[in-house]
């Protein structure tokens, strides 16, 4: 299924601005702690896990979105998968800036979600790294589907994503001391809990419920 070039050119755009708007944000961001001021947290934080760990499920969200975009017509499940692929771009860049202005790796050194204390968490299964992110072969089956099957496939994976997103965030809110991260993670609670129950409305709509 193909979308036209104005489509396309707007998604283009809409990207470029979001780097742009991450850009901007990050020295403000970095300077906005609390009782932290300017101090740079520690490589195994809170505030660094989250950091890390969110940009890595953030980016899934943006790939599966790109390829729902191209999969079908359907304007309410494409509106939504743009706004998910900007927001989380935006997101994610805010994330990394962070990190490289506190001269930490992108990297964890350990297994994903130590900082939440999951440290006896197993290997992510066929790349599923992290809870609530979609398997490789799961991938590979969205990219092969068109239309309502596409539909259907990327609003469950997108609704299970969100669901281990949100309990990610709720760490951040519990645990990071700057209190730019913890705004920033709270955010993501109420927008991605606005989207699940879109998320569900749609795929009611469609004869279908989020996958357990």
């Amino acid at each position: 299924m193909r979308v036209s070039r104005t489509k396309s050119a707007g998604w283009i755009a809409g990207a470029a601005s979001a780097v742009l708007v991450a850009a901007g944000a990050i020295t403000y961001a970095v300077a906005d702690g609390d009782d932290s001021g300017m101090r740079a947290p520690v490589a195994d934080s809170a505030d660094a896990g989250f950091a890390r760990d969110m940009a890595v499920h953030h980016q899934q969200a943006v790939e599966m979105s790109y390829i729902v975009r191209d999969r079908t017509d359907d304007e309410e499940v494409r509106r939504l998968a743009y706004d998910i692929a900007q927001t989380q771009a935006n997101q994610r860049g805010m994330m990394l800036g962070w990190l490289d202005l506190w001269e930490l790796p992108k990297v964890s050194p350990g297994t994903p979600m130590e900082w939440m204390g999951m440290t006896g968490m197993e290997a992510g299964e066929d790349g599923a790294l992290m809870p609530g992110m979609a398997t490789n072969t799961e991938m590979e089956l969205l990219r092969g589907l068109d239309g309502r099957a596409a539909e259907v496939r990327f609003l469950q994976l997108m609704y299970a994503h969100h669901v281990g997103g949100v309990h990610m965030a709720k760490g951040c809110v519990e645990r990071c001391r700057i209190g730019v991260e913890r705004r920033l993670a709270r955010g993501m609670v109420q927008a991605q809990e606005s989207e699940m129950r879109l998320m569900s409305d749609l795929l009611e709509k469609r004869g279908a419920k989020p996958s357990n």
